[in-house]
């Protein structure tokens, strides 16, 4: 398998040599990176009118931002350990620098993830035939702990390394929902079970970091006299059922009322995904997990309230939604932080516990009371709009964001090149600006403006940067934290920090219909920002919430807590708050992106997306929604540009669930 995969590996680097000799040799704007931020950039500028080149090393769009099947994430795990990039590079590209011009030399391998740590609990049996590739072979025991060499020299890359390089176009293409505009975003509330077509239009296809399919749902059929116990998942499974995973590498929400959905929906990029609603919000408290009632109608049907409590609650609620209107009753309390503002409220120590840490998600130390008011009324002001909460999860992961803006880069003529690396930026004395790149192949491609995520710059350029760490854990889990009739729940918990020097940990569990795991299973995410490794910081977490598998459990029916199946842990680098002061010597037309923050929406890449556009487009609107097709003029019996956004675009796949509920704007009227 591994000639073969070499071979494969030769040939298509071959194929990408020719297609890189027929690249333009000029464009507006280069962009380096697949991340949110920079596919937010490049489609922003695309649609203004720039000629657009975006490039990635990597193999799959998304960089940091993105999601992985099951064996795709172990490929990307051994990538990470043998730290080689899949690229050829140019010898002497150092010779191609004139004396006139000066190069600045970008990285060649990717430092932004460590301490990565795997652990598989489920139980394998020995007889069973592992199928999906990618697979992390595992001893025959009750519980193992595998470490990050042993988990990256034993996952074996696909032969046609189809979780990284698929190329149908399944949010392009079949999660495309109809290009009326006042289908703003759809909202599936229903589990998803209909399967679908591969077909997508060569011209637009942007290729999908996952491998994606809509039978997800579907159980296999299998010989019931073998089937294993309720609730027993081995290992075989997971890997047999490995591209029913979309593994994100960032865990994020969208608020319903942030700037992500505002762009979606005026832009029109909502048409490529779906979304679902996160079902409920849960507070760990005492040892246990509890539903935390947001809405006024969760409030009044709550159990765990006194009627006294409800009353107090949906009075405090009230104020913070108005609070601005009576600074009388918090100016006092301005300096102190808001968990102690709360205490001076008329609320018992439950409620203010729900508030703080579910609501205004912060912590006793984190924010100040104007900060946590201003926190609890964005929380209160997305409630309703799409769901019971304030938030969405976009159906096959966070990796698909990235994709959809991709997207609407190529339908307005920008060029995507992925395994394409680029060796430096080429600077020109005398002006002090970036003129050129020179990538893997020697080529010189000549630009006005450059885009480069932060992890493509060099230690050099990098050396006064100090950089902030995100913990994290993805975890394969037998049921949920909160066990209801309904198995099909999404959910976010927050738990507090318990010693001094440590971060409250985020918790967001996602099941089968998000398509995001198997059935039967879920897929949980833990983040908080790093005091130490992602193992130290999170695993007293997971103590509390999982129960690691083990054979002789499989018989006891009654344990409580949720069976943790397999693990893993890693750190990821924050460049969210780096000052652009920070980096060495980068010139005025070289602009740089940061990688996922630790926060929960994604706010940060959306402001840090608009305010570089504006430096490059400053006379120009931000994403603004295609044309219609009944404004586009006709030039003999070719269409000009912008017609392409309606002619190109497939329709929606007919094939779509009838449960699906397409949502527009609430802001909008009808037409």
């Amino acid at each position: 398998m591994g000639y073969q995969w070499k071979v494969r590996r030769a040939i298509m680097a071959g194929t990408q040599k020719k297609m890189a000799d027929n690249l333009p040799s000029e464009f507006d704007v280069i962009v380096i990176g697949t991340g949110l931020p920079e596919s937010i950039i490049a489609a922003a500028c695309s649609r203004s009118g720039q000629r657009v080149l975006h490039v990635d090393s990597r193999s799959y769009y998304g960089g940091n931002w993105a999601s992985f099947s099951f064996s795709g994430l172990l490929s990307w795990l051994k990538e990470h350990q043998e730290n080689t990039d899949i690229v050829n590079e140019c010898p002497a590209w150092q010779e191609k620098i004139l004396e006139n011009e000066e190069a600045i030399a970008l990285s060649r391998t990717d430092k932004t993830i460590q301490h990565v740590e795997v652990f598989c609990y489920a139980s394998q049996d020995l007889h069973e035939d592992v199928e999906e590739a990618g697979a992390l072979q595992k001893n025959h025991a009750s519980v193992t702990s595998v470490n990050c060499t042993e988990a990256a020299d034993s996952a074996c890359l696909p032969i046609e390394d189809e979780s990284l390089r698929t190329t149908s176009c399944e949010i392009l293409a079949e999660q495309t929902p109809s290009s009326d505009p006042e289908r703003a975003l759809e909202v599936n509330d229903v589990q998803v079970t209909g399967e679908k077509e591969n077909h997508c239009d060569d011209n637009t296809c942007v290729p999908s970091t996952a491998e994606k399919e809509t039978s997800e749902n579907v159980p296999v059929a299998e010989d019931t006299a073998e089937q294993p116990k309720k609730n027993r998942i081995t290992y075989s499974q997971i890997i047999k059922e490995g591209r029913r995973f979309n593994i994100d590498l960032v865990s994020k929400l969208l608020y319903s009322r942030g700037l992500l959905i505002d762009l979606l929906i005026k832009s029109n990029v909502s048409r490529y995904a779906e979304f679902k609603n996160i079902t409920r919000i849960l507070a760990f408290r005492e040892g246990r997990v509890k539903q935390v009632p947001c809405s006024r109608a969760d409030v009044f049907n709550s159990k765990q309230l006194t009627m006294v409590e409800k009353r107090m609650l949906m009075k405090f609620l009230t104020f913070c939604m108005e609070y601005e209107e009576h600074p009388d009753e918090y100016k006092a309390y301005e300096e102190i932080k808001f968990s102690e503002y709360l205490k001076t409220q008329k609320l018992t120590p439950n409620l203010q516990y729900f508030v703080l840490h579910s609501m205004a998600m912060t912590s006793e130390t984190g924010s100040s009371t104007i900060d946590g008011l201003k926190a609890t009324k964005n929380f209160l002001q997305c409630l309703g709009r799409y769901g019971n909460t304030p938030f969405l999860f976009p159906l096959y992961g966070q990796g698909e964001l990235p994709q959809c803006f991709c997207r609407m880069c190529a339908v307005f003529g920008g060029i995507y090149c992925l395994r394409h690396s680029v060796q430096c930026l080429v600077v020109d004395k005398e002006s002090g600006k970036c003129k050129a790149i020179i990538d893997q192949y020697g080529q010189r491609i000549i630009s006005k403006h450059f885009l480069v995520e932060d992890s493509y710059l060099s230690e050099n350029t990098c050396s006064h940067v100090q950089y902030r760490q995100i913990s994290r854990a993805v975890l394969i889990t037998d049921r949920s934290v909160l066990k209801t009739d309904s198995d099909q729940q999404i959910s976010i918990l927050t738990v507090p920090a318990e010693e001094p020097g440590t971060f409250a940990v985020r918790v967001i569990e996602l099941c089968s219909s998000t398509m995001t795991c198997m059935k039967g299973s879920y897929l949980v995410h833990l983040t908080c920002t790093s005091s130490k490794t992602a193992r130290e910081d999170l695993e007293p977490v997971v103590q509390k919430l999982f129960t690691p598998y083990t054979e002789t459990e499989i018989e006891n029916e009654e344990i409580e807590k949720p069976r943790l199946l397999w693990g893993l842990y890693f750190n990821m680098r924050d460049s969210s708050d780096v000052s652009r002061n920070s980096y060495n010597d980068l010139p005025s037309n070289v602009y740089v992106c940061s990688g996922p923050d630790c926060a929960l929406g994604n706010d940060n890449a959306v402001k840090q997306a608009e305010a570089l556009f504006q430096q490059i487009c400053p006379n120009e609107d931000f994403c603004p929604p295609p044309p219609n097709p009944e404004d586009i003029i006709l030039d003999g019996d070719n269409l000009q540009p912008e017609a392409s956004e309606s002619s190109a675009l497939p329709e929606a796949n007919s094939e779509t669930p009838k449960e699906s509920s397409n949502l527009k704007n609430p802001e909008e009227p009808s037409k």
